[in-house]
């Protein structure tokens, strides 16, 4: 069995972070460990949560570890609280780096061409370093834009994306993957461009005109777990695209209308039968 290491805050209520990555990774067949960065009471679309930072746990925890001489076939890393965190990610790395396995980093900060309240441009920058380290990277449209320093735009063609992919090809992972790219009316997907070879491969399901909290950490989730089946990176890539766009759609179907998250619950069964 594979073991994956997943670093992320934890919300008690809400499904985000922690709360996707530990069923979805699991149900997929890897021993998940969970380091978490932060317990929140509900995640950010509640009004009036309390956030504890848990940043002073990390390295006695990652001491702890290598004490016991714990091993990972992958990290995967998501949302961050701070500048100091991603300096901790980066030594997390770099302590249990081993030949075979990989580090799969969602640099989530941004969307819709803004930077979440949280952060500023320095902690944009500051992801740059973080990206730099890592072997795989999903940032969205706003994060791509944010770290290779272009223009956002709402509107674009493929060789927008192209140029975006170009970029953060500089920053050194050896994949980097683009997420909620729409290169055709009606379809939204992913972009991804393979360092090495320089590579492109676009995945386009249907757009669904619905938004929910917490449909990009399935996706990066679904990603992770399909990779440490033994899916290359276009097939992981595409059916965790399939799946978040099948979870949307069932959440919609929900007559108590869910707000605050997607019902993967319900669709994890799904999962496992997707090819």
């Amino acid at each position: 069995m594979k073991r994956v290491l997943t670093v992320q805050d934890i919300s008690c209520l809400g499904k985000c972070s922690l709360t996707i990555a530990l069923p979805v990774l699991s149900v997929l067949g890897s021993e998940t460990v969970i380091l978490p960065t932060a317990v929140l009471s509900t995640h950010t679309m509640f009004k009036g949560f309390t956030c504890k930072d848990l940043s002073d746990q990390i390295e006695p925890i990652k001491q702890h570890w290598l004490k016991e001489d714990i091993a990972f076939d992958a990290i995967y890393t998501g949302y961050l609280g701070s500048i100091a965190q991603i300096d901790q990610m980066k030594e997390l790395f770099r302590a249990f780096r081993r030949e075979g396995m990989f580090v799969f980093v969602d640099p989530v900060m941004a969307d819709n061409g803004r930077l979440y309240a949280a952060f500023n441009m320095a902690y944009a920058e500051k992801n740059k370093e973080l990206c730099a380290e890592a072997d795989i990277i999903v940032p969205n449209i706003t994060e791509a834009a944010l770290m290779t320093g272009m223009d956002y735009r709402e509107t674009y063609d493929e060789s927008y994306i192209l140029a975006l992919l170009s970029g953060l090809r500089e920053l050194g992972a050896k994949l980097s993957v683009i997420t909620g790219v729409s290169l055709e009316k009606g379809k939204i997907g992913a972009m991804g461009i393979d360092r090495e070879t320089g590579e492109t491969w676009c995945y386009q399901n249907r757009r669904i005109d619905a938004s929910y909290h917490g449909t990009g950490d399935l996706f990066a989730s679904t990603f992770v777990g399909e990779l440490l089946r033994g899916k290359d990176w276009k097939n992981a890539m595409r059916i965790a695209a399939d799946y978040t766009a099948h979870t949307i759609e069932v959440t919609l179907k929900n007559p108590k209308e869910p707000w605050y998250g997607v019902d993967f619950e319900t669709t994890l069964p799904d999962l496992l039968k997707m090819e």
